[in-house]
C-alpha cells in the first residue's frame, strides 16, 4: 500500500483572508456617519444644504485634512503625534518672519523647516527608545516655547499676501483651492504607499513591530519617514491658515489637535497601529468640521465642543481598539 505523501504549504505562502460583513462595514462608518451627519444638520437648518454652506465647511476642513493625513501615518505605525498643533503654529510664525526676506522661497522653506524638524522627533523616538507620545508631548511644550518668544507673545501680521494667494482662490469658482490641495496631498501620499512597498511597511510595523523587525522590514527608516511627512503637512497646513488669517501666531493652530485626533480615529484608523487609511481620515475631518460647524446650528454653545471631541475619541478608540495586541490594560 502506498503511503499518502501530505503537502504543506510553503512558509511564504500568503493565504488570503476574506474580509468579514463587519469589518467591511467598519470601513464605510466614516462615509456613512458624514451622510447621517449632514442629513441631521439639513433637517435641523434647511438652509445648510447651500453651495455657499458646503464652499465654507470644506475650505474649513483644508487644515484640518492636512494635519490628520500626516499623523495617520504615525498612528498607522503605532505612534502617535502630539505636536502637529503647536509645530503648525511655529509654522505660521516662521511663515511671517521669513517672507519679507525669502519672498516666493518662503512657502518651500518653512514646509522643509517643519519637514527637519519632523525628522528630528522620529530620530529621537528611534535612537532613544522613547515613546512617540513622550517625545511630541515634549516637542509640543517646546514648540509652542519657541513660537512665544519668536513672535513676542503675539501675533505678526503679513502683509504681502501674494505669497498665498493662490490657496484662496476657488476651481470653477466653486470648489476652494485649499480643500483641492488638501484632497492632491492625500491622494499623492496614498499613492506613494500603494506603488511602494512604504504600505505593507508600515502596516507591519502597527500590527507587530518586533515581527516587522524579523522579517526584514527597515522599522526605524518608515517610523523616522512618517513623522517627517506629519511635519511637512505641518507647514502645509500652516501656509493654510496664514492664507486666511493674513498673519502669523504662536497659539494659531492650537485649537486643532483634538480634532485631528477625532478625525483620525472617526476614520477608523486603529489607535494600536496597522489598520486604516488617509482617505477614512479625509472623511473623518470631514465628519468633525461637519458637527464644528453644526454645533452652533442646533444650538449647542462653541463652549461644549472640547467634550464633545473628548467623548467622540473615547468612542472611537473603544471601537477600533484591536484588543488582541493589547492583552493588559493600563
Amino acid at each position: 500500500m502506498s503511503t499518502p505523501v501530505i503537502t504543506k504549504p510553503a512558509a511564504d505562502a500568503v493565504v488570503p483572508v476574506r474580509p468579514t460583513l463587519g469589518q467591511r462595514l467598519t470601513s464605510f462608518m466614516p462615509v456613512i456617519a458624514l451622510v447621517v451627519l449632514l442629513a441631521a444638520l439639513t433637517i435641523a437648518d434647511p438652509g445648510f444644504l447651500t453651495l455657499n454652506s458646503l464652499t465654507a465647511a470644506v475650505r474649513t476642513s483644508a487644515p484640518l485634512v492636512v494635519l490628520a493625513a500626516g499623523a495617520t501615518l504615525v498612528v498607522l505605525c503605532g505612534g502617535i503625534d502630539l505636536s502637529i498643533a503647536a509645530l503648525c503654529s511655529l509654522a505660521t510664525v516662521f511663515f511671517a518672519l521669513w517672507l519679507p526676506d525669502l519672498g516666493g522661497l518662503t512657502t518651500v522653506a518653512v514646509i522643509a523647516a517643519t519637514a527637519a524638524i519632523g525628522a528630528l522627533q522620529g530620530l529621537a523616538h528611534v535612537l532613544l527608545r522613547i515613546p512617540s507620545f513622550i517625545v511630541t508631548l515634549g516637542g509640543m511644550s517646546i514648540f509652542s516655547a519657541i513660537a512665544l518668544v519668536i513672535s513676542d507673545a503675539g501675533p505678526i501680521r503679513v502683509v504681502d499676501r501674494d505669497v498665498t494667494n493662490w490657496l484662496t482662490l476657488y476651481v470653477g469658482g466653486v470648489v476652494p483651492m485649499s480643500f483641492v490641495v488638501a484632497l492632491v496631498v492625500v491622494a499623492v501620499i496614498s499613492l506613494v504607499l500603494r506603488l511602494t512597498p512604504l504600505e505593507s511597511w508600515i502596516r507591519a510595523t502597527g500590527y507587530s513591530e518586533s515581527a516587522a523587525r524579523l522579517a526584514g522590514t527597515p522599522v526605524d527608516v518608515v517610523k523616522v519617514a512618517a513623522f517627517t511627512v506629519s511635519g511637512a503637512c505641518a507647514g502645509l497646513a500652516a501656509l493654510m491658515l496664514v492664507s486666511r488669517n493674513f498673519s502669523g501666531s504662536p497659539s494659531m493652530a492650537d485649537n486643532l489637535l483634538l480634532p485631528a485626533v477625532a478625525a483620525i480615529v472617526v476614520g477608523g484608523t486603529a489607535i494600536t497601529g496597522g489598520h486604516g487609511s488617509l482617505w477614512r481620515s479625509l472623511a473623518g475631518a470631514l465628519v468633525v468640521t461637519l458637527l464644528r460647524v453644526g454645533l452652533p446650528i442646533v444650538g449647542v454653545p462653541s463652549a461644549y465642543e472640547q467634550i464633545l471631541y473628548g467623548a467622540i475619541i473615547v468612542a472611537a478608540v473603544a471601537l477600533t481598539l484591536d484588543r488582541s495586541k493589547v492583552l493588559i490594560i493600563k
